[in-house]
């Protein structure tokens, strides 16, 4: 369904989408991305474990009622 709505018929045409984008970017551009990309994720999934873990940790009571 998306590969009709895309135009994409099929591998070849993908092939032809990623040479298109070496050439007008570069390897190195692309392997730069990829790397950024990488570590972007890395730090995304570091946050959201560390934010879970302050999430699930209870607040200590030092015994006194503040509701009045």
């Amino acid at each position: 369904m998306i590969e009709i709505a895309l135009g994409l018929g099929g591998p070849t045409d993908i092939a032809i989408i990623a040479v298109v984008i070496l050439l007008l970017f570069g390897g190195s551009k692309i392997a730069d991305f990829g790397k950024s990309l990488g570590r972007g994720i890395k730090e995304f999934k570091q946050e959201a474990s560390s934010s879970e873990e302050a999430r699930d940790t209870p607040v200590p009571s030092n015994g006194s009622n503040n509701a009045e």
